[in-house]
């Protein structure tokens, strides 16, 4: 069976996103390639320490308890571990609606066709913005969604730049979140508003429903 690395499993409500606001349970994997700079779990990345093995028949025993049927694959990266594709086209033969947030610089031709792929597209003030996979976009499908979270104007003025270029609204849903305590949201919200931009703004619900550096929500 497929062992994966796992952080943690937990029962919350979805924070972000076109889903936001509604019951999810969320499988954390373990391990990163990336070091963003705002990264806001940076208890999942060290693929050399943490985490827990779990096979893929534990995992869904594990998510079954809740009785929930949006379930999100996350991380970490989730991509980075191979068992991870197995266990998103497992969560689908359950009859999960289920969803996948990857950082966009793994492959995600992969990824079962059911599955809905949030990808988040790295803006320079995280510092990984060199690792993006554009030929990802190429794989995207109009129930996907491309995140951006910006620290500054200038990554405004790039993610701007990129949905233009890749036509990205047409193609998929598109999201512009600021970084949590860096990026004020009014300023977010204005620029996007003098833009015209036809895409959804957001905020990290969850950051305002419990503390901000709580775990397992």
């Amino acid at each position: 069976m497929s062992m994966l690395r796992v952080s943690e499993i937990f029962h919350s409500i979805q924070g972000e996103g076109s889903r936001a606001g509604l019951p999810c349970v969320f499988v954390r994997l373990h391990g990163c390639g990336l070091r963003c700079v705002w990264c806001d779990t940076p208890y999942a990345l060290d693929h050399r320490s943490g985490g827990e093995e779990m096979d893929v028949e534990h995992i869904l025993h594990r998510v079954a308890a809740w009785n929930c049927d949006f379930v999100e694959v996350t991380g970490g990266e989730p991509l980075e571990q191979e068992g991870s594709f197995n266990l998103l086209t497992r969560l689908c033969d359950a009859e999960y609606t289920v969803a996948v947030e990857t950082g966009g610089h793994v492959d995600i031709s992969r990824v079962d066709s059911r599955v809905i792929v949030i990808m988040d597209l790295k803006a320079p003030g995280s510092g990984m913005a060199k690792r993006n996979r554009f030929g990802n976009l190429d794989y995207l499908k109009s129930g996907d969604e491309v995140k951006f979270v910006l620290a500054s104007r200038e990554d405004y003025e790039w993610a701007r730049a990129i949905v233009r270029e890749h036509a990205l609204t047409e193609r998929c849903g598109v999201l512009f979140s600021p970084v949590f305590s860096t990026l004020a949201p009014r300023d977010l919200a204005q620029w996007v508003l003098e833009d015209g931009l036809r895409l959804r703004m957001q905020l990290q619900m969850h950051k305002f429903i419990w503390d901000p550096d709580a775990r397992g929500v």
